[in-house]
């Protein structure tokens, strides 16, 4: 099976960027199942509804999200719908809106999509993602289990890497938007990766209007977050998985798009 995942897509010039980059890419790489960071694919802060059926019409199978999935509160319905193909991180309290794993069928197998919150210089306080993923494992023996860790801290990255080496096919890093040197497949054969990146204009701050950001550390004044026009960086990784749950191959991709 041939997994893409794509990074956090980062507003109108990135979703723009992924329907017209997607169509090829699976083609040519004959990807089975297409999963995206969707947290920033409203305005770069949320998800609306509309531009997240936009998203599953343009080729999308599954998002995953993290801390600003909340931020478009006429969203939080749309998550708590089980038919809604978004997760949100597992670790937020039970009694949260929304799911933070799914299990996908792709060519007559399971795939276990979990999301997960880090704990360092992000909040909220949440459970450990630690203790959340051993519970997941525990509930879901033997199958490939693919892990998006939305998390600030390479420190706390590499630590869920190393200590769920083996255990699961998958852990792949989102949130820092900046694509990491670091893709690997384990002894274990499980495939890792601090951060894939993002989808979102090249000339920016991580996908934000970079004046707007600067003035900000300048200034140390409240801004708003604005999306900038320009080329975009396609920012991706393409995982694939053979029938022992294991991880036979990975590629990242890096594009751009004028």
């Amino acid at each position: 099976m041939n997994l893409l995942f794509i990074g956090d897509i980062f507003g109108r010039p990135a979703r723009n960027a992924v329907k017209k980059l997607l169509p090829d890419l699976v083609r040519k790489e004959k990807i089975d199942l297409v999963v995206a960071n969707g947290e920033n694919l409203s305005a770069g802060i949320g998800m609306t509804e509309k531009n997240y059926l936009e998203m599953i019409k343009g080729g999308i199978d599954y998002f995953t999200s993290g801390n600003h999935i909340w931020d478009k509160r006429d969203f939080v319905p749309v998550l708590a719908d089980k038919k809604t193909k978004v997760l949100r991180p597992a670790n937020y309290p039970d009694a949260v809106p929304g799911r933070g794993l799914a299990e996908i069928e792709v060519l007559g197998r399971k795939i276990v999509l979990v999301n997960l919150l880090g704990q360092v210089f992000i909040g909220p306080n949440l459970k450990s993602p630690f203790e959340t993923l051993e519970n997941i494992i525990k509930d879901h023996p033997d199958q490939t289990i693919i892990v998006d860790f939305h998390a600030e801290a390479t420190s706390e990255k590499c630590a869920l890497f190393k200590h769920f080496d083996g255990r699961v096919a998958a852990i792949i890093g989102t949130h820092t938007h900046v694509q990491t040197n670091d893709l690997q497949i384990s002894d274990k054969k499980t495939a890792f990766i601090s951060d894939v990146g993002m989808v979102g204009v090249s000339d920016s701050v991580i996908g934000a209007d970079k004046n707007l950001i600067v003035e900000g550390f300048l200034t140390q004044m409240p801004i708003r977050v604005e999306v900038p026009r320009g080329e975009v960086i396609f920012n991706a990784v393409i995982i694939e998985t053979g029938l022992d749950n294991t991880v036979k191959s990975v590629k990242l991709v890096n594009e751009r798009v004028g």
